[in-house]
Order: C-alpha cells, then structure tokens, then sequence
C-alpha cells in the first residue's frame, strides 16, 4: 500500500461523519479534491530539506505531497494529534500537516495573521499544498455565502501574498480565483 493511499483511508476515517459546511456534502470530498490538484504538480517536487524550496529527495516527493494533502485538516478539524501523524507517516508528513492546521487561538484576525506568518516560514511544498486547499475552497464561496465572501476571498489575497516558494502554476491559479472572486464582489478597480 502507498503512502498516499494509506494516508487516503486514514483521512476518510478521521473526517467519517463530517459535512462541507455549505454543501452538505462528506468533508472527505474536499480532501480528495485537494490531493488531485496537488497530483497535477506533484511528480517533480522535492520535500525535506531545510530552505523554502524543498532540497529534499524527489523518489518519493509525490507521494508524500499527495498524502500531506489528504491529510491537511485532520489536525485541525478532527480528533488527530502531530504524533498520531507522524508515528503512522514519519516526521515529513507530520510536518505538513502542522503547518496546514490552523490551530490558533485568539479572535479571527488575531488567528488569520498568526496563520499568515507561519505558512509564510513554510517550505515550498508545503505553501503548494496550501494553494491547492485555497483554490478548492474559494471555487464557490461567493455562491454559498455571498455576504462574507468579501472578507474571506481578501484573507486569502493577503496569505497567497505570502506564499513565495508554492508552485507557480497552482499559485497563478489561486491568485487568479481570488481576484476574480473580489472583482464579482466589488466591481472592477479604476
């Protein structure tokens, strides 16, 4: 069994029971639509290392890229904790998840800004898995929830700011996403 797949089961486990909160539909969709866009630009990225773009070893950098992906919010939203992660994964993927948790406390601007600060420090591989999270969740923000679009969609604008070692191709794409959400929502700027 891949890395990927087990990390695939362990997050559907994590997540049974849990609803998208704007569709209804199971959470664990959004972990699988996650790791698929991350698969798109997987194949050639390198995780480990200690600078922002990876420097680590490419063999099995997908694979780990793909189950970090499904795997993002099981910290965060589920009864998971870093050393459940990282005795079934290994210290990589534990990581990653980490860093994509949002685990915060404080107000929500307090909790946005502390968030902001610790992705920006985060490796690259980490930062693309964080685009690919961003472009599954504005895809239809504006739609479920037109009145906080608007704060949600620029929260995102200020993190994708941040966001200097993600791939390139999933951050044109989540820029692009956020600022055409923000143009539906304000207008054009003159």
């Amino acid at each position: 069994m891949t890395i990927a797949y087990e990390a695939m089961l362990f997050a559907k486990k994590a997540h049974e029971g849990q609803k998208r909160k704007y569709t209804g539909n199971p959470y664990f969709d959004h972990c699988c639509e996650v790791a698929g866009i991350v698969s798109t630009v997987a194949s050639g990225a390198t995780v480990g290392g200690s600078n922002g773009a990876g420097g680590g070893c490419a063999s099995s950098a997908g694979s780990d890229m793909i189950a970090t992906a499904f795997l993002h919010d099981v910290m965060e939203d589920c009864d998971v904790r870093y050393d459940d992660v990282r005795r079934r994964f290994g210290g990589t993927i534990a990581y990653g998840v980490f860093m994509l948790s949002d685990l915060e406390e404080g107000n929500r601007k307090q909790r946005k800004e502390k968030s902001r600060a610790r992705v920006s420090s985060a490796r690259g591989w980490v930062q693309t898995i964080k685009c690919a999270d961003l472009i599954s969740n504005t895809s239809s923000i504006i739609e479920h929830d037109p009145k906080f679009a608007g704060v949600y969609l620029q929260e995102k604008a200020s993190l994708l700011d941040v966001m200097t070692r993600a791939d390139v191709r999933l951050l044109t794409i989540a820029h692009q996403q956020v600022q055409d959400g923000l143009m539906k929502i304000n207008g054009p700027v003159v």
